[in-house]
């Protein structure tokens, strides 16, 4: 871990402090001890991260890149997580918690997330319009919107910087026909380079900026030119977050968090019409009908509610089991659950860490006492793991859970997994829908007509059918109502990040 465990933020291809050299600790969640401390970074900092990629972005070092090149800075920085995997999961597992496991498996698939978009950036296609006039082309170019700004969450600390990170360095490139080539040859010169793609500030959670500084350690002996990509480290989120909307040199914010923040960072961005993709909260139904394989149900249910804690904006929040098969599917569940192993993320052995922090275990336990208070069953769980540490949380099943209970409507960002029986197909998507999130949404069935009438009426932007895994970097990733704007990964995830640009040339012979 000591190999990219670092102490200063990453501006203009420099390692920095803090202009007025404050620093902040960055702790273990799981026992409390000292990691490391970063930059206490300020407005100023913030500016010289944006001028420094402001700059970057019409350098010559960047914009004459081709496509190709940028594809190949990619490509290495892919390779270089892999090679280090080991190392960069201890830094993860330190900062967030999570187990050993979990780490290694999120640097693989931000490893593959970084390979994905170095493919696209080879991909990133124009397009010619047939014209009205014989004496006139029509075509379409895409080009990046500039310098990025990333906000980034400590959940997923490095997935959800590749994703992206990924997605703004690959755009760029356009290509045209061969005949249009020549008109412009004949008739035109454009003596500027090609348009580059791009360029980034970073801002990670203060929780797990570890995990962001050692990326941007691999990423510059990757290759990337100095202030293609920059992080700023800070505790005072609001004021950084801020200053980037606000700032007229950045093009674009692309943020991953809560519904809350997300709101406010769309005000923020309004008065200039600034580009926004957010990917927010979630309240994920997880239903289970008659039909169902019930071991592949239950299994399923362990991985979309467990994994990282339940700390997960796709995170299965609200277990919806039809009555046919209810009592079968809650013992075994229950089963499952009990067999969890809760303990700290070095061990191998490891399936549940702990929390992030006091805020959202102090949040988790009050949602339990209320369902408590409200009537619900404590099946098994709903209490904490003292002998552990302050914020470990025992895997919590809870049923009877009545309509106004909060962990019936709330996110539940944690190990709690309420349980409502339903009696219809028609009743339960009612159920599922009386949300105002609409990120994702499982189900399970072996009714092939169900399974497709099923998911064409969930209001979700993300459909797991009979899988607990959803997300795949080939595949878009958002959400609709106020789980967010915009996509990740698939091919539209570069779209975020681009301008499209339609040309006519005229009076052509």
């Amino acid at each position: 871990m000591s190999l990219l465990l670092l102490s200063k933020a990453f501006i203009n291809g420099k390692w920095v402090d803090a202009a007025d050299g404050d620093v902040y600790e960055v702790c273990n969640p799981a026992n409390g001890k000292l990691i490391g401390c970063v930059p206490n970074m300020k407005v100023e900092d913030c500016r010289d991260a944006i001028v420094a990629a402001k700059c970057a972005f019409s350098s010559r070092e960047w914009s004459c890149l081709a496509a190709k090149q940028r594809a190949d800075l990619l490509k290495c920085w892919a390779i270089l997580l892999k090679q280090n995997i080991d190392d960069i999961a201890d830094i993860i597992t330190a900062e967030s918690g999570k187990p050993i496991t979990e780490a290694k498996q999120e640097v693989l698939c931000g490893s593959s997330v970084l390979e994905w978009f170095a493919e696209e950036a080879r991909r990133v296609y124009g397009e010619i319009i047939p014209s009205p006039k014989k004496d006139r082309e029509l075509l379409v170019i895409k080009q990046p919107l500039g310098v990025a700004g990333l906000i980034t969450p400590w959940n997923f600390p490095l997935g959800m910087i590749t994703r992206k990170a990924g997605a703004a360095l690959a755009t760029g490139n356009y290509e045209i026909s061969s005949y249009l080539k020549l008109i412009i040859l004949n008739n035109f010169c454009f003596p500027s380079p090609p348009p580059p793609g791009c360029t980034l500030v970073i801002k990670p959670s203060l929780f797990t900026p570890l995990t962001c500084l050692a990326m941007a350690k691999l990423s510059e002996e990757a290759g990337f030119p100095r202030g293609v990509i920059n992080v700023v480290t800070s505790n005072n989120a609001r004021s950084i977050g801020e200053y980037m909307c606000k700032s007229r040199d950045i093009q674009i914010i692309s943020f991953t968090g809560s519904t809350n923040i997300g709101k406010l960072i769309y005000r923020l961005c309004a008065d200039d019409l600034k580009r926004v993709s957010l990917e927010l909260g979630g309240n994920a139904p997880f239903i289970v009908f008659d039909s169902a394989d019930l071991k592949k149900a239950t299994e399923s249910a362990l991985i979309a509610k467990f994994r990282n804690c339940g700390q997960s904006s796709i995170a299965a929040n609200r277990f919806f089991v039809q009555d046919g098969i209810y009592d079968r599917f809650v013992a075994c569940f229950k089963q499952q659950v009990e067999d969890l192993i809760i303990g700290f993320g070095c061990s191998e052995e490891t399936q549940i860490g702990p929390l992030i922090n006091e805020d959202q275990f102090t949040t988790i336990c009050e949602l339990v006492e209320d369902a408590r208070k409200k009537n619900a069953c404590i099946l098994t769980g709903g209490c904490s793991v003292p002998c552990l540490g302050k914020l470990f949380y025992a895997p919590t099943i809870i049923t009877k859970v009545p309509p106004e209970a909060r962990i019936y409507c709330e996110e539940i960002f944690g190990p709690i997994a309420p349980i409502i029986k339903f009696k219809t197909e028609e009743d339960v998507i009612r159920k599922a829908n009386d949300t105002k999130s609409g990120l994702a949404a499982y189900f399970f069935t072996e009714n092939l007509q169900q399974a497709f009438r099923v998911a064409k009426r969930l209001e979700v932007g993300i459909v797991g059918i009979n899988e607990g895994i959803i997300s795949s970097v080939e595949a878009p990733y958002g959400g609709i109502k106020e789980s967010g704007i915009g996509h990740e990964c698939g091919h539209q995830g570069t779209d975020e990040y681009i301008n499209i640009k339609s040309i006519c040339l005229g009076n052509l012979k």
